[in-house]
């Protein structure tokens, strides 16, 4: 069996350079576990955010803008194309493969410049057309790479959102919703500081996630994806050296909103990325929400409120064999943090730049789909750890049966209203560091003589679990809510 060639490490010591055995890429060696652990589920962001997705993008910039210069009556040398010409620029423009990227990066390797060799393998693709190989030079046509780049970079992160993004916030939306109607009518002891609380309801706690997700979804959603198409340093310098009668700016207008993007008309060599920054902000924010969802679900799951549903030949431990861990969540929040420190730095990085350009962003942009990549992969293991979500009404129950405590708030603010004197420091002096149960909380309030008989029999028929306010109500109304948000 032939042995595969060692090859260098990644990092010299300075002295000999250590040897390792080569490895292809697969699931099994990919560095990164978006690409690796993780391969199959990320499978549609690589036809969006891989090196292909990038070369793909920009090869659909740079045929728009030479379809865009043909419709500019006073570029006479190209004019208008015919409808032969234009199908087969609309055809490559939308069937670019792999295998057309891969002559993109033969080429590179002679340009050592990207955006440089994306325009020779079209040039070449256009020569073997009598009408297009007319106009080769206008490949590219006063274009600056970023240029380019910037709006492929905004294409791909439009396919991403609306394929991807917001369906899967959709998704995670929907099923809290789910949640919140299904428990609507189930109380539920909360706790502040970890400590027993005033008692809600089930599908309440689960409304508030529903609608404050929904609040950053439709700020993730409101974000527009920025554009230029300006030149070398954002003053269309080029455009009008060659053609000065033509209102380059509008033609920008055009070009840029045509590719479903909105123009930003005061730029340098770059479109700043503000956007990313807002875009990335507004997916993190989601993100947090979505952590806090997580924890909260383990700690109910912790309390026994919710069951998990097993599934046949699973293992929650190597040594303990009872174990059905809440992984799911688990893997979600580590997930959301890896990609909010991701976009968070994107966010801090990308709109500065030195003067008109430095190349720091560049990089930088490379990792566009990494941090949506961990967002997706918590979203679908949020999605699956709802799924599995058994309520326990028993065991939700007992607890609330074990803190008769709470009542302290109801009676001692109906003693106010009666002008009971000092009804907030009796209630304290009974219940603080006490022992409460149903039959010492009925006996105190029976000592309640100034209070009005039938006052002092409600309150006495009050229990933990009927004190929950409107929660039920709340939780029922979530539909409603969410609506008003759109």
């Amino acid at each position: 069996m032939a042995t595969q060639a060692p090859e260098q490490s990644a990092v010299s010591n300075g002295k000999e350079p250590v040897q390792a055995e080569k490895l292809e890429l697969s699931e099994l060696t990919a560095v990164s576990p978006l690409d690796g652990r993780y391969g199959r589920s990320m499978h549609p962001l690589r036809h969006i955010f891989s090196e292909y997705g990038l070369i793909r993008a920009r090869v659909a910039v740079e045929i728009r803008w030479l379809q865009q210069l043909a419709s500019v009556p006073q570029v006479t040398e190209v004019g208008p194309f015919s409808g032969e010409a234009n199908a087969v620029l609309d055809k490559l423009a939308t069937t670019f493969s792999v295998q057309d990227a891969q002559e993109v990066k033969t080429i590179e390797c002679t340009t050592n410049h990207d955006v440089k060799a994306v325009e020779y393998v079209l040039k070449q693709r256009f020569a073997a057309h009598p009408e297009l190989a007319k106009v080769l030079e206008f490949t590219h046509f006063a274009c600056t790479s970023e240029d380019i780049n910037n709006l492929s970079h905004g294409l791909m992160l439009q396919e991403a959102l609306q394929k991807h993004v917001l369906p899967a916030m959709d998704l995670v939306i929907a099923e809290i919703s789910r949640l919140a109607a299904e428990y609507a009518d189930v109380p539920m002891l909360c706790r502040t500081h970890g400590q027993t609380a005033t008692p809600s309801a089930m599908g309440k706690e689960m409304a508030v996630f529903a609608y404050r997700l929904q609040r950053q979804r439709l700020q993730v959603a409101a974000v527009p994806i920025l554009g230029k198409m300006a030149g070398a340093t954002g003053n269309y310098n080029a455009h009008m050296s060659a053609y000065p009668d033509v209102d380059w700016q509008q033609v920008a207008q055009q070009f840029v909103t045509g590719l479903g993007l909105e123009l930003n008309p005061y730029v340098t060599q770059i479109e700043p990325h503000d956007y990313i920054a807002e875009l990335f902000g507004a997916i993190a924010r989601f993100n947090n929400i979505l952590i806090d969802f997580d924890r909260d679900v383990w700690s109910y799951i912790s309390l026994g409120f919710f069951k998990q549903r097993t599934i046949a030949g699973e293992v929650g431990s190597s040594t303990m064999p009872h174990k059905v861990n809440p992984i799911d969540f688990e893997n979600s929040e580590g997930n959301l943090g890896l990609a909010n420190a991701i976009m968070e730095h994107m966010a801090n990085k990308l709109p500065i730049s030195r003067w008109q350009r430095d190349l720091t962003d560049s990089t930088v942009l490379r990792n566009l789909g990494v941090g949506i990549g961990h967002s997706l992969l918590s979203y679908s293991s949020t999605l699956r750890g709802i799924s599995k979500l058994q309520l326990d009404a028993d065991r939700v129950h007992q607890d609330l049966d074990n803190a008769w405590e709470v009542l302290a708030e109801p009676i001692q603010t109906v003693m106010r209203r009666y002008g009971v004197p000092e009804p907030y420091e009796k209630l304290k002096a009974f219940t603080r560091g006490q022992k409460v149960t149903q039959s010492s909380m009925q006996a105190f309030v029976a000592g309640l003589t100034d209070l009005p008989d039938d006052v002092r029999q409600d309150l006495q028929q009050l229990t933990p679990w009927k004190y929950i306010g409107n929660a039920a109500q709340q939780a029922k109304q979530l539909q409603q809510q969410l609506k008003h948000l759109k």
